[in-house]
């Protein structure tokens, strides 16, 4: 019962947190917003400016900042695990690139093959198709590479080589393409939480919570994997199936956010290692959550900190989760040689 009591008070301290950070989020901006405006609005006291404010911009800037922090972290949780090496993730191991090019080649390769995607790059679900196809690839190939090769540092190596054959593919298009269509790819691949239309913002959500109930039947299997694949088979876990599953799974919510946001980096990476630090837990069903709201809160954190240099002007995501996640990162190897 202690154990019960302790686990709950972590899972409301971590939720609580995040809830804090979600309102601090929609308040801070260019226009300054009271929590009390933001109640006003919940129960429709407000005028229309603010209501557009909040409802139009805020809100599902928030909301975006939230879904892919979650979606990204858990991610990262499993991909560590898959692997068991604790310095895996969706930017290290090439996940992010192998969507960045597949959306560069529907970007950028239209012009080259002189309009031939421009029916399907017209469609709404275009780059997230793209950017979901991209990173499914380069994840089946680099466990593929990772069944090969009994050192996990090689599989680091293989995608950091995969990374840069995907930035040199990118940078061959880039070459050959038109100034708009670099000038679009740049943009996207600089990352950016904000201008999410209606219907993306709905199937980020809608993917982000569905991919995150579909982890929850394989958080068992998880702690059984980490431990090694013989013991993972004495517990009854079919292997090929649960790695398929989470592969899938993992290539769905990265690919999405991906798609919409840009490559984010060193959030799938750093947020696991921040809420064992934080919270001392280990196996999947009391790690899992703590990482998902952890997520969110850093993506919400990050995205404060993208406001608040220039009144009027935003900094890339990319670049405030790289300065949040890198040291994390850097601490982690000096701490323990062994990861």
């Amino acid at each position: 019962m202690r154990f019960l009591r302790t686990q709950s008070l972590k899972v409301t301290v971590a939720f609580a947190l995040l809830t804090l950070c979600f309102v601090a989020n929609i308040c801070t901006g260019s226009t300054g917003i009271s929590l009390r405006a933001v109640i006003d609005y919940i129960f429709g006291n407000t005028d229309e400016e603010l209501s557009f404010i909040i409802g139009s911009i805020r809100i599902p800037k928030a909301l975006t900042a939230l879904f892919v922090g979650m979606s990204l972290s858990a991610a990262g949780l499993v991909m560590q695990t898959l692997f068991r090496n604790r310095l895996a993730g969706p930017y290290v191991l090439g996940l992010s690139s192998g969507s960045s090019l597949a959306v560069a080649f529907l970007l950028m390769g239209n012009s080259i093959l002189q309009g031939s995607l421009s029916n399907f790059l017209n469609q709404p679900y275009a780059i997230a198709l793209a950017s979901f196809a991209g990173s499914l690839a380069v994840l089946f190939l680099v466990l593929g590479i990772a069944k090969r090769v009994a050192d996990s540092s090689t599989v680091l190596v293989a995608g950091i080589m995969i990374s840069s054959f995907a930035g040199a593919i990118t940078g061959v298009l880039s070459y050959f393409t038109t100034a708009e269509n670099l000038q679009r790819y740049t943009f996207w691949s600089m990352g950016s939480l904000a201008n999410l239309t209606g219907i993306e913002l709905l199937i980020l959500v809608v993917v982000s919570i569905v991919g995150l109930l579909l982890f929850l039947p394989k958080l068992g299997a998880l702690d059984s994997l980490i431990l090694g694949d013989q013991y993972a088979q004495s517990m009854g876990v079919a292997l090929q199936q649960a790695r398929f599953y989470l592969i899938l799974v993992t290539a769905l919510l990265v690919g999405v956010s991906t798609a919409f946001c840009g490559p984010i980096a060193f959030v799938g990476l750093a947020v696991p290692h921040l809420s064992r630090q934080l919270y001392s837990v280990n196996t999947h069903q009391k790690l899992f959550p703590l990482t998902v709201a952890t997520g969110g809160t850093i993506m919400l954190l990050a995205d404060l900190l993208c406001k608040l240099p220039i009144e009027g002007w935003n900094l890339p995501i990319n670049a405030v989760t790289s300065l949040i996640g890198a040291p994390v990162v850097m601490y982690l190897i000096l701490k323990n040689r062994n990861v």
